[in-house]
């Protein structure tokens, strides 16, 4: 049986490195995305070479009303979701907490924290129809552990490890397996959204390092997800070498 893999924020990044990686193992995608123009770009390259299926929805997952709207309106032959990897996520400013944009605050707080809920509770029902299944939570290492002008963002991740950890509690019953992937540094949009486009800031926060990428990321997720179904990987810290946490650095010149 061919099995179904839902993945949000999935025109960049990590979320397209994952459905490089599981479209590669044969998984049909619905892949969602704030950008339809890349959804049909990406659509189109992984049925022409890994020859599988998939289905996208346009939407900003901070949007309830469309979240819920685009996942009830699935075709019926798309009505299983084995596993749903909540990917879309964003970082916004460096400022300290008495200089930081209170816009920037409510961004990350509805993308990062409301995203995650509005699709998590959308799709359990397609998820409860395989009697089986697995929520995949990309959270970040700045959700373990606070630094200097991270703010609320450490905050929205600390409450991403906090979800994902009642979730899997909550979800025993139904079998479903439930995992938080807490990235340190990886190289993808990520800088240049936080710094709001400027290239300067935003190389500076790789440099000297070997940063982790997407496909890094990607292949540590499909592990998680093709262990046998009794064994669930609850919690991972994932970095490159030359990072030890939030503040450790060992940056080469």
């Amino acid at each position: 049986m061919t099995k179904t893999v839902l993945i949000t924020g999935a025109t960049s990044g990590i979320g397209k490195a994952c459905a490089e990686r599981f479209a590669k193992e044969k998984y049909n995608l619905i892949l969602t995305g704030r950008r339809q123009e890349r959804l049909d770009s990406i659509k189109a390259q992984l049925e022409n070479e890994f020859s599988i299926h998939v289905f996208t929805c346009c939407f900003d997952v901070q949007d309830k009303k469309a979240v819920f709207d685009s996942i009830q309106a699935l075709p019926a032959e798309w009505q299983e979701v084995h596993i749903l990897i909540n990917n879309a996520g964003l970082a916004l400013g460096r400022e300290a907490f008495d200089e930081a944009d209170m816009d920037d605050w409510e961004t990350m707080l509805h993308t990062n924290v409301d995203g995650l809920l509005y699709v998590s509770r959308a799709v359990l029902p397609l998820i409860k129809n395989t009697g089986e299944g697995h929520i995949i939570n990309i959270g970040s290492i700045a959700g373990k552990e606070v630094y200097e002008n991270g703010n609320v963002y450490c905050a929205s991740k600390f409450a991403v490890d906090a979800i994902t950890r009642s979730m899997r509690i909550d979800l025993l019953k139904h079998g479903i397996k439930v995992t938080g992937i807490h990235p340190g540094a990886v190289e993808t949009e990520f800088s240049i959204v936080r710094y709001k486009g400027e290239e300067t800031k935003a190389n500076a926060t790789y440099k000297g390092l070997t940063p982790l990428t997407g496909e890094d990321i990607a292949d540590t997720i499909f592990y998680c997800a093709s262990l046998p179904k009794h064994v669930c990987i609850n919690d991972l810290v994932i970095t490159p070498l030359q990072q030890a946490s939030t503040y450790y650095f060992f940056r080469k010149d």
